[in-house]
């Protein structure tokens, strides 16, 4: 179901962009029965800069708060719900101040925040939910004072860079101008590497569901994210050029565009399946060494596969193939057989065996994965 992947994106994406900021608590637990806020922020010493970059986000969490994403537009019952949620933590925090015999200040308490891609003028009205343009853009409505909540719709937000990493959380054709402009941010903004491993994350999901049919949206949300490989790629080569400039060797700028590679594979398993074995580790060098345009097309046959331990087999047989067609070319019907026993041999047999790959000739490499 998409609905939980969007959700378990928008958590991902809200507790990664203000952790540097303060204490995040993802699914926090609130009253006796079994209700979760998605995401409970509460602020620390930050660094200025970080929340000047994170825009109206940051001036969002300037303050404890709640953060209510929605993929689809808030619904009045929903609303009620997250107001409940933020009415448990008052209470719960003004009883803990009167134990502790302390002041439970009004500006103290958090603040709620709902995330909704649109809401319908109803709705609005019927919370009374007003706009405060002097202070907040355009398409942010709050309610009464000592409600301390505010209705956040997200495809009426003005098109800055200001709103940036909020319209990443919107959908259609919001969501992907907002991945473009996304893209067109300088590769050293640590607030883009974050949101494009979780995009890419999404995108792996979506293609995991692809035979649930995705609706329309799905698919050009997944095309949308797609490019984003290669663009990462094209900045590890911008990269590796400026390193063989500056030690003036080709082979500083080979090596750097082969680390880029190697960071953005190493990176793209941990986000996908969880964890880096020591099979696919043992492939990371040598698979970076493929050229972009074939590396891009790993990426993307990776991202189909299903997030399991078949998924992780295939993985691994993926990789080994694109290894030895690398290095040794077309194989034909004794490819199965040299993947096959290459994943045979122990993780430690399989990290020397690459190491030497370049040494080996087609005559040396059969007689070590014969039968």
């Amino acid at each position: 179901m998409t609905r939980f992947i969007y959700d378990q994106f928008a958590k991902d994406y809200l507790s990664e962009l203000l952790s540097p900021i303060g204490q995040v608590t993802a699914s926090r637990d609130v009253a006796s029965e079994v209700r979760e806020i998605d995401v409970y922020f509460t602020p620390s010493t930050a660094t200025q800069d970080y929340v000047e970059m994170l825009g109206i986000l940051g001036k969002m969490a300037t303050t404890t708060a709640l953060f209510e994403p929605f993929r689809n537009p808030v619904s009045v019952g929903e609303v009620c719900s997250c107001l409940s949620k933020l009415l448990d933590v008052r209470a719960e925090l003004e009883r803990r101040s009167r134990r502790e015999n302390t002041r439970c200040e009004e500006a103290d308490l958090p603040k709620l925040w709902i995330l909704t891609p649109t809401a319908s003028e109803t709705l609005l009205n019927g919370f009374h939910a007003t706009p405060d343009e002097e202070n907040w853009p355009r398409g942010i409505y709050f309610l009464g004072e000592y409600l301390r909540t505010a209705i956040v719709v997200i495809h009426q937000l003005p098109e800055t860079e200001a709103t940036l990493w909020l319209r990443i959380l919107g959908r259609g054709k919001v969501q992907e101008r907002a991945i473009t402009q996304l893209s067109a941010l300088s590769v050293d903004n640590p607030i883009r590497a974050i949101a494009l491993e979780l995009l890419y994350k999404l995108q792996s999901g979506l293609a995991v569901n692809q035979e649930q049919q995705l609706e329309a949206e799905d698919r050009e949300l997944v095309m949308a994210i797609a490019p984003l490989f290669q663009q990462q790629l094209e900045a590890a080569k911008q990269e590796g050029r400026q390193e063989g400039i500056q030690e003036g060797r080709q082979e500083g700028r080979q090596e750097g565009i082969q680390e880029g590679q190697r960071s953005i594979l190493e990176s793209f398993f941990l986000v996908r399946f969880g964890e880096l074995d020591a099979v696919l580790a043992a492939f990371l060098t040598p698979v970076s060494a493929l050229p972009a345009t074939e590396f891009t097309m790993v990426l993307l046959q990776l991202s189909a596969l299903t997030v399991d331990e078949q998924g992780i087999q295939q993985a691994r047989q993926l990789l080994a193939e694109n290894v030895l067609r690398m290095r040794f070319g077309e194989l034909g019907e004794r490819l199965p057989v040299l993947v096959q026993n290459l994943l045979a041999l122990s993780a430690e047999e399989l990290t020397l065996l690459l190491q030497q790959l370049p040494q080996l000739s087609n005559e040396e490499l059969l007689a070590r994965l014969s039968d």
